[in-house]
């Protein structure tokens, strides 16, 4: 069944450094003939694959869903409810920019049954701020989140950055004290990761991009793990945390490998055990459905072996890991018939436990997920 829905909407102001997504910068746009166009594709694939819906999520990402107009989103939410049945649907989230929210998008928002907000915050250092691309300041992200509450969302997220250039330990603990000073029900943190394309990656290769070392960016993980743990916010993921009952229902689709639905350019989507991405370039993805075509750039019939493999390392990045039983039923053979040798080396290093018959990962092999990853690829 495909339980989650994601839309991209590739449009910014402004376009962060560290960024790799698909987006372009608003201005000049065909934004409003991109709404309709995505319509359009919702339309197609609804039609297409209506027996095998069952939607709980919706994810509007980006890009910034928050660069449309109060006018623009009321458009696209007049569509999504068109064409996207909600009979099951349980949580519905947006991506959001603290200077881009207006009281006026926030009213539309609500009214439109958007139920959960993800604040892109990154860090309350203005000067580390303005080195990432960003335009808001500390003051945006409070106004902006008393107003979302004043309004009537309680289930606000932000999401928070780490081992960036220049970020001393110092910076970093400030940011996380403001953060849990704003006592909200999720929170979100991600270590920089350097893609190419992007702004920090040719500066990288110039050998202008001063990063903290493993051992700093590791030190800061662990304050973040602890810091949470201290106010009561459960880590329930390698980089997310919640206050109980308030995990990211869309996320944890993807991380409990179910099928999900992604509609716009460059957004991606697993359906029907294919795997697949959309052309990426606005133009071309527009022409492909005004073809009366699906915009899909590529696709990929994931096997059996990688149906497993997937399991694992999606599966160990939450904190409560795969279940042994689960596993067994779905695959038709024991883990540890597939994964034994990886899983007895792991258990000796102190990297990963098993409790019961359940699979996960230790404090310890939080540090080292991508490594431990790395082990579950078969040849």
């Amino acid at each position: 069944m495909i339980k989650g829905v994601y839309i991209h909407i590739p449009f910014c102001h402004q376009i962060c450094h560290y960024c790799d997504f698909n987006k372009v910068f608003f201005k000049n746009q065909p934004v409003d003939a991109y709404i309709e166009t995505l319509g359009l594709e919702m339309k197609m694939f609804v039609e297409r694959n209506r027996d095998q819906l069952h939607i709980e999520t919706i994810f509007l990402g980006g890009g910034t869903p928050t660069a449309l107009s109060a006018t623009q989103l009321q458009r696209l939410f007049v569509l999504i409810k068109q064409y996207i049945p909600q009979d099951f649907l349980q949580e519905f989230t947006t991506e959001a920019n603290p200077d881009e929210l207006t009281h006026d998008k926030l009213v539309v928002m609500k009214n439109n049954g958007i139920n959960r907000l993800s604040i892109g915050v990154q860090s309350f250092n203005e000067d580390i701020l303005s080195r990432l691309g960003r335009t808001h300041s500390n003051q945006h992200v409070y106004k902006t989140i008393q107003m979302a509450k004043d309004i009537g969302f309680t289930n606000i997220s932000i999401d928070l950055m780490y081992g960036l250039p220049g970020q001393t330990m110092e910076q970093w603990k400030d940011t996380l004290e403001k953060a849990l000073e704003l006592d909200l029900l999720h929170y979100s943190a991600y270590s920089l990761i350097v893609e190419p394309k992007t702004v920090f990656y040719n500066l990288m290769t110039k050998g202008k991009l001063i990063l903290p070392g493993e051992d700093l960016e590791a030190d800061m993980y662990e304050v973040l793990m602890n810091e949470m743990e201290s106010k009561g916010i459960n880590q329930y993921e390698i980089s997310n945390f919640a206050k109980p009952d308030f995990h990211s229902k869309h996320n944890n689709l993807y991380w409990d490998n179910v099928s999900y639905a992604g509609f716009g350019a460059g957004a991606h989507g697993y359906a029907n055990g294919i795997r697949y991405a959309n052309i990426g370039p606005i133009k071309k993805y527009m022409d492909a459905i005004e073809s009366g075509d699906f915009p899909v750039n590529s696709t990929h019939e994931v096997t059996a072996n990688e149906r497993m493999e997937e399991e694992m390392f999606l599966g160990l990045r939450k904190v409560s890991g795969v279940n042994k039983h689960h596993f067994e039923e779905k695959f038709g053979v024991s883990m540890e018939e597939v994964y034994g040798q990886a899983l007895s080396k792991h258990i000796s290093r102190g990297s990963i436990v098993i409790k019961s018959d359940t699979v996960a990962l230790t404090r310890k092999g939080r540090f080292i997920g991508n490594e431990i990853f790395q082990s579950f690829l078969m040849e």
